[in-house]
């Protein structure tokens, strides 16, 4: 009987132990999110599909590698896949091959017949695709997660945190993208909060696939930064060459990351003389490591306050300076003159409401584009130049048109998506636009969008020419036409209009009389009521388009021109719903313009104040997967 007790006791001993053994973290990835578009899928049974599964089964093998990084392709043009994989940089061997052989198999269960496919888990991060990846940055799909829970109802508190993050965030990527080349390109950092004592560390985390340069790195570690959420306990961005998070708890192996600690004391000196000869030996080895850790410790605190002296520089001179000032100018008038031949009709390339626009190329040969503003004291503004001049210069003109396919006018609304998300909460002061059209949408070589003339409108309005002023009418909201009232609410109206018009291909405020409806927002409220949504679509798109693409963008766009600001979702509402394929996005109301039973002039006006916080979104379905857990496993 004293035997089998024994017995039993060691048994138990024996699973206690196991299951209180490391290896327990090696246990099912933990899963986030995942893209796979269904615009492009192979056929089942395919060459390309049994590549696809030769190489997540390679991935998967090769998930021990020490440093949890690895890339490979399998097959052979045209069916060749390119595939790799990336393992939190904290985690053991172990875990990180666990990791992967989960997201194996999950990503082929969750995208069984994508070409191209991406899915992010908090211990690791699978990919594959029909193009190229290796070396190569890639900030999209981006997706922004975060914790429900803000930091504090202390605005003074929240804009201090927010501060100590984009601080602490920005040291953290310097650290990451400066690793020696060949290491994993991956930083830790936990740093005292200063916010309250209830969480008294930040803890903070970034990396790259380390096949990036680390210039590469270090740009797609500063997008992931700018797409943070403010006010957060917590949160992170994902995108397929880099990630970047921040809670107020330790959410990583701290062990794995933090510096070794010094070696032992020697031994006391004692009879024999090897410990007289290890003494150099102890002492070369001491020295190096506690310099470096010292060294490390004071650049840590020399970025922290030059970043600090920095921003508060910016903030003085951004308070003083202004439009209208002197001093805000960057190059003197006889440089401007030189550059753009004495503003030739040569160089015109075009006019705009607030003036002519001159191409220029200053002594360094870099061409810039120039606007002389055309009333009141001589006022200059200098863009970078764009060889494809604005949206409007494509998506209206009949012959141009089929330049812009269904994919690249996806992206230019995503794009311009962003750009006001940054100018309304991101930017160093929050900017209304107030004037956002296509005209304002100029295109670089790659047909990527950039915001002009953000806040030239409150400059004065009488330097609009009467056609411009017309045009203008097309993209405002009833609040700010009728009253004067504009808001982040009133951009968003003017972002509705442009998807609308980018869809269809017709001005907002030239649109002629189509099955009753006297415009372009009536036409398309019509088409949604009727089930028709796809009607508005440009016929030269309807060759190659995403379905669900064309229909989310319209919903999204009358979502946007309803007729109460409240209802209008916030522009970090529009970036996710247009990132996340899992949001449900609600029905919307009758337009702005559309309603006729009113005629007293009144409207509603909850949620327009331009001075107030515009973190707040629409619900979303309680599957919208926007959201980190509020407390640490």
């Amino acid at each position: 009987m004293r035997i089998l007790r024994a017995s039993v006791n060691q048994l138990l001993l024996v699973i206690v132990i196991y299951l209180l053994s490391p290896a327990t973290e090696a246990q099912q990835a933990t899963y986030r999110f995942h893209v796979c578009p269904n615009t492009t899928t192979f056929p089942v049974n395919s060459t390309y599909g049994a590549n696809r599964d030769s190489l997540l089964a390679s991935l998967s093998s090769n998930g021990t590698r020490g440093d949890g990084f690895y890339n490979t392709t399998a097959g052979r043009n045209p069916d060749m896949v390119y595939g790799l994989f990336l393992c939190r940089g904290d985690l053991s061997a172990e875990a990180c091959q666990s990791c992967v052989t989960f997201a194996a198999t999950d990503i082929s269960r969750r995208c069984a017949i994508e070409i191209t496919a991406v899915a992010w888990y908090d211990e690791c991060l699978i990919r594959y695709s029909d193009v190229n990846i290796f070396s190569a940055e890639a900030e999209e799909p981006t997706v922004r997660l975060f914790n429900t829970q803000n930091i504090t109802q202390n605005v003074a508190d929240q804009d201090r945190f927010n501060q100590q993050v984009q601080e602490t965030m920005s040291e953290t990527a310097t650290l990451a993208s400066n690793t020696p080349p060949g290491s994993r390109k991956f930083a830790a950092r936990a740093t005292a909060a200063n916010i309250s004592s209830s969480f008294p560390t930040l803890y903070s985390l970034g990396q790259c696939t380390p096949d990036l340069s680390s210039s590469d790195c270090d740009r797609c570690l500063r997008f992931a930064i700018g797409n943070l959420p403010r006010g957060s306990q917590g949160a992170r961005v994902l995108s397929p060459s880099c990630n970047v998070r921040y809670e107020i708890y330790p959410f990583y192996n701290q062990t794995a990351v933090t510096p070794p600690p010094p070696p032992p004391p020697p031994p006391a000196p004692g009879g024999n003389g090897n410990s007289r000869r290890s003494w150099p030996i102890i002492v070369s080895i001491v020295v190096p490591i506690a310099v470096i850790i010292l060294l490390f410790f004071l650049a840590c605190c020399v970025l922290k306050r030059r970043a600090k002296k920095e921003y508060d520089a910016i903030q003085a001179e951004t308070a003083r300076c202004d439009i209208s000032t002197v001093e805000s100018l960057q190059y003197d008038f006889t440089t401007i003159e030189t550059a753009t031949d004495n503003f030739s009709d040569a160089n015109k390339l075009g006019e705009g409401g607030f003036g002519d626009v001159y191409k220029g190329v200053l002594p360094n040969k870099k061409e810039i584009a120039v606007k002389r503003l055309s009333r009141g004291e001589e006022k200059i503004l200098i863009y970078e130049y764009v060889p494809n001049k604005s949206l409007d210069y494509f998506i209206f003109d009949s012959t141009k048109q089929e330049q812009l396919d269904w994919s690249r006018r996806y992206k230019i609304i995503g794009g311009i998506a962003r750009g006001i998300l940054y100018l309304h909460e991101d930017s160093r002061l929050r900017i209304i636009h107030r004037d956002l059209k296509a005209s304002n949408i100029l295109l670089d070589g790659d047909m990527t969008p950039k915001i002009s003339d953000f806040g030239m409108a409150r400059i004065s309005l009488e330097l609009i020419k009467l056609k411009e002023l017309l045009e203008e009418f097309g993209y405002m909201s009833p609040e700010y036409a009728m009253q004067g009232q504009f808001s982040v609410k009133s951009d968003a109206y003017s972002f509705g209009v442009l998807v609308l018009e980018i869809i269809s291909g017709q001005r907002n405020s030239n649109f002629y009389e189509t099955d009753g409806a006297q415009d372009l927002i009536s036409y398309a409220w019509k088409l949604w009521k009727d089930e028709r949504p796809l009607e508005l679509l440009n016929p030269v798109l309807r060759v190659n388009y995403a379905r669900n693409e064309v229909v989310r963008c319209i919903q999204l766009g009358l979502l946007c021109v309803q007729e109460d600001p409240a209802d209008r979702p916030t522009m970090a509402t529009v970036v996710l719903m247009l990132n996340s394929y899992s949001a449900t996005l609600p029905m919307p109301k009758e337009p702005a313009f559309v309603v006729h039973s009113r005629t007293n002039g009144e409207m509603s006006y909850k949620g327009l104040e331009s001075d107030q916080s515009t973190s707040q979104s629409i619900p979303l379905s309680t599957n919208d997967l926007s959201i980190t857990e509020l407390h640490p496993r």
